[in-house]
């Protein structure tokens, strides 16, 4: 940094600087649209194993991946483990997504789905047919919240709406919605 003779320092230095750490800092949230890593509260996650969009739960203790497909009018949501890409089964027997759209609030129930290789009595693998939740999680103004219960304890996670509709925001099964 440069220090004039009256003591004060360079704006333009300083801005250089600035501008120059911004530059070289981390990625952007438009990675996750192209591919890259899904940002999520500020932190950059890998895209999720089923091709899904990422969702912190508590302190990135656990997270979710969300699916939505379009076609079948189906939700479903992976739970995983902190580095989300391991599943982390719950013996919860459904969780819950709550959703205002339009001035009014909603809860839909997804029901466990257990997978091949989740132990007896748990499940990693969470769905919902609701064609309501399909289509509402598809409204610009949609505010959505997952909820799951785990040893005890809620976690919450916001969903967080992908406005680019364009072939960069669908995955191979539906929607990725951020």
């Amino acid at each position: 940094m440069t220090i004039t003779t009256n003591g004060t320092y360079r704006i333009g230095t300083i801005c250089l600087l600035i501008s120059l750490a911004a530059t070289i800092g981390c990625g952007t949230a438009s990675e996750s649209q192209t591919g890259g890593p899904a940002v999520d509260g500020g932190h950059h996650h890998p895209e999720g194993p089923h091709k899904g969009l990422i969702i912190e739960l508590g302190d990135d203790e656990y997270h979710a991946e969300l699916l939505h497909d379009d076609e079948a009018k189906t939700v479903t949501v992976y739970l995983l483990d902190s580095t989300a890409k391991v599943a982390a089964p719950i013996d919860a027997k459904e969780i819950q997504i709550n959703l205002s759209h339009d001035g009014n609030a909603e809860q839909f129930t997804l029901v466990a789905s257990p997978e091949a290789d989740d132990s007896d009595g748990q499940s990693s693998k969470f769905i919902s047919d609701s064609v309501e939740l399909a289509e509402d999680l598809d409204h610009h103004d949609t505010q959505a919240q997952l909820v799951v219960p785990i040893s005890g304890k809620q976690y919450r996670g916001t969903i967080k709406h992908h406005d680019d509709h364009g072939e960069d925001g669908h995955g191979e099964d539906g929607h990725d919605h951020e």
